[in-house]
């Protein structure tokens, strides 16, 4: 492609919106554009790219013995009714009614379609294992789209869902996927880590995420150093020892103007970790709908509401207003646990702990010398907190640290979380009918693209992976006589037989725009044909970024090759391309 009948539309600088890396180098270079919040064009930079990484993920998909299909973005009310998310999935759900009074919705993910059309063409135990996956656009209604492909409300996902007549099979198949998205995000170039998740409104059973390790990450992973233990924060598991407090009868101490872990510390002069921070919450959904909770950590903690989702099986949590702190006896700012009237949940790093400091359940009071299994023999214990640097692992007794993730992509074990309802169901060997098992996986494809500019870029702009780029080789001509356009014809003609995909800068520009616009575009190897070189029958070629050196024109493709394979660690005998 030559450059001047190329669509891409760089920026001199940074847009004012963009906070992130891969934000600010994607709409600079042209690759994206936006057209409303959370919404982006794939200009044709972008997509090419785009299709280089689905080209990956179908190879190894495929390879893996998935089967490729498309489903419809819209999907009909009923279907989510029959899963009964259609209520429970949120705002981020996308409703409309067409004008035939019809409720549907834009398909944030497929678990209902798919059960669907399984349902209605599934008959014998014979049709399984099945998988079948698609690449597709997605819609997820974000109240706060950010980062630019990172946290969109349209984008393009993969997709895959599989069907099984077994648990046992299920849970091959899931390490089978586990296996295809390691060997997926490795071609791609990225630094990654798999851990154990939260299955989140998806459900089931089992989870895991794979993350692209990054400062710009938006979750947070804990991971051990003493054993291959990692997990999102939402889920991870670790031990701390209990608080050293002083144990003695409960009693009152006044404590004027002080609430917060801060002043109540500097006023009482104890640790935070012998302060017991008690959060009341209202509940939605399960056996305590509407009810009021109390949960309560060290005083150095956080709480993760996600882990006390799961503890009152709830569908959510959402901090309780005054008026709801009252109705269990309790007073913002000065909430304790010992009598109020509400279920009251303890993480277990409390567990046998004595001598606390507490709310005291009255206006300017707390109380000391708490022991939580004497002053509130009630109290449900479970993990509650959120892992912090330092801790312990709960498995090998290392020590956990904490990193920044963008997540690419996550695994589920669904079990028959939508096979039930929806009754996917089959006839077994023994003739018996029964309900088909089920698992997820699904892979963000345009936020790995953000997820690679975050990885691979530097002061001067994107520096793509060689088979992630758009294009392989940036061919810039230096020079306005025939024999340089000439040369530069041949070379792109030669270059393309080979395997090669080029842009060939053409245009009558400066060396210093040129070679500046090859550098923001992140082409990952440089090929420049001048008047003087030609004079002396070479050219120069180089990687993006490093230095470039003369070869004779009649080397220039063996030239690239040789290049192209150093790019990509690998021996000879591998094409540009493949």
């Amino acid at each position: 492609m030559k450059y001047s009948q190329f669509f891409a539309p760089t920026l001199r600088d940074d847009p004012a919106d963009a906070e992130v890396i891969s934000h600010k180098l994607l709409l600079r270079a042209g690759y994206i554009r936006r057209v409303t919040s959370g919404v982006y064009d794939f200009l044709p930079l972008g997509l090419l790219v785009m299709r280089r990484i689905e080209a990956v993920v179908r190879e190894e998909m495929n390879a893996a013995g998935a089967q490729e299909l498309l489903m419809p973005m819209v999907q009909p009310s009923e279907l989510w009714q029959s899963s009964g998310r259609w209520e429970k999935y949120g705002p981020e759900l996308l409703r409309f009614t067409d004008r035939h009074e019809h409720e549907s919705c834009l398909g944030p993910t497929h678990e209902e379609v798919i059960c669907d059309l399984v349902a209605r063409e599934l008959r014998s135990y014979k049709q399984m294992p099945l998988n079948l996956y698609q690449i597709q656009a997605k819609f997820r209604d974000e109240i706060r789209p950010r980062f630019g492909l990172l946290r969109g409300r349209e984008f393009i996902m993969k997709d895959a869902y599989s069907f099984h007549a077994t648990e046992e099979d299920l849970t091959r198949e899931y390490q089978n996927m586990f296996a295809t998205y390691q060997r997926i995000f490795t071609r791609l170039g990225l630094t990654f880590r798999a851990v154990e998740a939260d299955t989140g409104s998806i459900g089931g059973n089992d989870s895991h995420e794979f993350h692209v390790l990054a400062d710009s990450g938006e979750d947070l992973i804990a991971h051990c150093d003493g054993c291959e233990y990692a997990a999102n924060v939402e889920k991870a598991v670790s031990v701390r020892g209990n608080p050293d407090g002083e144990a003695g009868a409960l009693s009152e101490v006044s404590t004027p103007n002080a609430s917060s872990v801060e002043d109540v510390t500097a006023f009482l002069k104890v640790d935070a970790a012998v302060l017991v921070k008690t959060l009341v919450y209202r509940v939605t959904g399960g056996e305590l709908d509407e009810q009021i909770v109390a949960a309560c950590v060290r005083g150095d903690d956080q709480l993760q509401e996600v882990k006390l989702i799961h503890a009152i099986d709830a569908d959510a949590v959402e901090m309780a207003d005054e008026a709801g702190i009252a109705s269990v006896g309790g007073i913002g700012g000065f909430v304790g646990p010992a009598g109020i009237s509400c279920k009251v949940l303890v993480d277990e790093s409390l567990r046998g702990a004595t001598g606390l400091v507490a709310g005291g359940n009255k206006h300017d009071v707390h109380v000391t010398g708490m022991d939580v299994a004497r002053d509130v023999p009630t109290a449900i214990f479970a993990d509650l907190r959120e892992t912090r640097a330092g801790d312990k692992c709960g498995r090998c007794g290392g020590s956990m640290g904490l990193s920044r993730g963008i997540e690419v992509g996550q695994v589920f074990a669904l079990g028959k979380r939508y096979t039930e309802p929806m009754k996917v169901r089959f006839h077994s060997q023994e003739g018996r009918e029964e309900t088909a098992t089920m698992g997820c996986y699904g892979i963000g494809v345009s936020r790995l693209m953000a997820a690679i500019v975050e990885q691979c870029n530097d002061e001067n702009g994107i520096a793509w992976p060689l088979d992630m780029a758009p294009f392989h080789v940036a061919l810039i001509g230096m020079g306005k006589g025939d024999e340089v356009e000439q040369a530069c014809a041949g070379l792109y003609k030669d270059l393309q037989a080979a395997g090669f995909d080029v842009l060939w800068d053409e245009r009558n520009e400066r060396p210093g725009v040129k070679f500046k616009d090859a550098e923001l575009l992140g082409l990952p190897l440089q090929l420049v044909v001048g008047d003087r070189g030609l004079k002396e029958g070479v050219v120069e070629l180089g990687a993006r970024g490093g230095d470039r050196r003369a070869v004779p024109l009649n080397e220039t493709v063996a030239g690239i090759v040789a290049l192209a394979e150093t790019l990509r660690g690998v021996g000879s005998g591998h094409g540009a391309g493949h």
